[in-house]
């Protein structure tokens, strides 16, 4: 049998796209097929069923993420500016007119939760992720003495995961710039004071 070669990154971001804006549920295999231009036999043969596209998409759009994230603390520069111009990229994306500004992993959580297991582990492991790598950065503020340590890292990222997954939530219903910068300056000073 013959393997189908295609830039598999390419088509897991499209279907990232598709799932973003549609949602899990009503992505069906048709619109997977339109929007990575792939047939129908190219996509069942790499990824077996929608299900597998989807977690594949989610590997991707993780792996995607964390070098985004990871792009902002590369050095050993102090982590508070850092953290401030990774929240106004936050803002931006927020801001911008993308699908993309909505958090993959926060959206499908909600749509699947209770239906499928396997999804939900692997999106909650990926939201668990996240929070510890923030954690990670925040401990070293808190090393560095960037942060007074009142509350532990793990705490303050918590909060700051919650901070992010709302304010992509908010810019949903209210995309007024002064708005959602106001609400990540105060974000921002929760974690930073």
């Amino acid at each position: 049998m013959r393997v189908a070669e295609f830039d598999r990154e390419f088509v897991l971001r499209q279907a990232m796209l598709a799932f973003t804006q549609c949602g899990y549920a009503k992505t069906s295999m048709q619109k997977l097929t339109q929007v990575t231009g792939l047939h129908p036999g190219s996509l069942y043969a790499a990824f077996s069923n929608k299900k597998g596209v989807f977690l594949a998409a989610i590997e991707q759009y993780q792996t995607d993420k964390n070098q985004q994230f990871n792009a902002f603390f590369c050095n050993n520069a102090p982590v508070l500016p850092n953290l401030r111009a990774y929240l106004a990229l936050v803002v931006t994306e927020c801001l911008g007119g993308d699908s993309m500004k909505v958090c993959l992993l926060t959206k499908s959580i909600t749509e699947v939760e209770g239906q499928d297991s396997q999804i939900s582990k692997v999106l909650s492991d990926n939201l668990n992720a996240y929070e510890q790598a923030i954690a990670f950065q925040l401990n070293r503020a808190i090393t560095q003495h960037e942060i007074t340590p009142n509350r532990s890292a793990q705490q303050l990222a918590r909060f700051f995961a919650m901070g992010l997954y709302g304010l992509r939530t908010y810019a949903l219903t209210n995309n007024n710039a002064k708005d959602i910068n106001q609400l990540a300056d105060d974000l921002f000073s929760v974690i930073s004071n």
